[in-house]
């Protein structure tokens, strides 16, 4: 019995070792010796992640997948884009099929734990809207009595539109799609009388109308929809790496670090600036990478007011002020914590 105690226990000690060897060739290790960062995007949102007429990747949460390929590869255009409705994307995520999320995707209890998916940080702060046209005379959603509704299964907006209905004691009948564009397609071919979805991929999709001024989306806002990355539980040291990057972008914005003037803001004598840039301590060798990191993500896509205002800002065909996305400082709740 005691050789059988003996045989069991070395068993179990091999498997704990393999398992923290395992444990630790992750996905960071996966990613460098593809030498490719495999992201999951939308199938195509504009402002956000879609295709321009040459095929490139373009939009907010595009450029996002390009600074944390520059952190990691030391080059923003080693990315892989990986299309995914709201019902595919987990499914892509927890096959390793793709390293990380960047997909208008709602941060809740249930993914989070159930799922198990580990949310890194809200880049987009949104909440559940309505567009309609106006020739159909509805000003606020609790006239839509009776509507029919477009809505994307397998997302949280199917599940926020059951709520509002029922709790305001009106009805609806659903039009399911899979898709942004099928749902764009089906809203102006007028089989549905409005869609439902985040209020900035409304304003995204109204922005590709011909007669974007004959559509109205609705005041009113049913839900809160924390919108950012996304990795697999079980991978702490990716998921830093992930949450970190975002952080220097945000930083960036914070201490004034652009993509044009990071090498310069790196010797500068700001002891948090050189923290960030990596020209003073080791932060970046703590995640697994070297000392430029944040510097490369920055300099790859600019920091996160750069991006934003590319990609949605007030001067594109999207328009979106930065509302509850400005800086901290600007009233808004994007904040970093401290690079010490």
């Amino acid at each position: 019995m005691k050789k059988l105690s003996y045989a069991l226990a070395a068993v179990a000690v091999a498997a704990l070792t393999f398992s923290s060897q395992a444990a630790k060739a992750g996905t960071l290790e996966d990613v460098k010796a593809r030498g490719v960062l495999n992201c999951i995007v939308n199938t195509g949102l504009p402002g956000f992640s879609y295709t321009d007429k040459s095929g490139r990747w373009k939009g907010f949460d595009a450029d996002m997948c390009r600074s944390v390929a520059a952190a990691v590869l030391g080059d923003g255009e080693k990315v892989k884009y990986i299309p995914a409705t709201g019902k595919t994307r987990f499914t892509l995520l927890n096959s390793k099929e793709g390293d990380v999320i960047f997909r208008n995707t709602t941060w809740t209890f249930v993914r989070d734990v159930d799922v198990k998916l580990n949310f890194i940080h809200t880049t987009y702060y949104d909440g559940q809207g309505f567009i309609i046209r106006k020739s159909k005379g509805v000003k606020h959603a609790k006239e839509l009595d009776g509507a029919t509704v477009c809505i994307q299964t397998g997302t949280t907006t199917e599940l926020n539109l059951a709520d509002y209905f029922r709790a305001n004691k009106i009805t609806y009948k659903p039009v399911p799609i899979e898709s942004n564009e099928e749902a764009r397609k089906n809203y102006l071919a007028d089989r549905c009388d409005t869609y439902t979805t985040d209020a900035s991929g409304l304003a995204a999709t109204r922005a590709t109308f011909d007669n974007s001024g004959d559509h109205l989306i609705l005041p009113e806002i049913i839900s809160k929809e924390p919108l950012g990355p996304v990795v697999r539980h079980g991978d702490d040291q990716w998921a830093d790496i992930v949450r970190w990057t975002v952080y220097a972008l945000i930083a960036g914005e914070e201490h004034g670090v652009t993509a044009a003037n990071a090498d310069a803001m790196a010797s500068k004598k700001n002891p948090a600036t050189a923290r960030l840039l990596g020209s003073e301590g080791t932060l970046g060798t703590m995640i697994g990478l070297d000392k430029d990191w944040a510097k490369r993500a920055i300099k790859s896509q600019g920091n996160y007011a750069e991006i934003f205002e590319r990609n949605l800002g007030t001067k594109t065909n999207i328009g979106l002020a930065r509302g509850l996305n400005a800086h901290y400082k600007n009233g808004g709740l994007q904040y970093s914590p401290p690079f010490r």
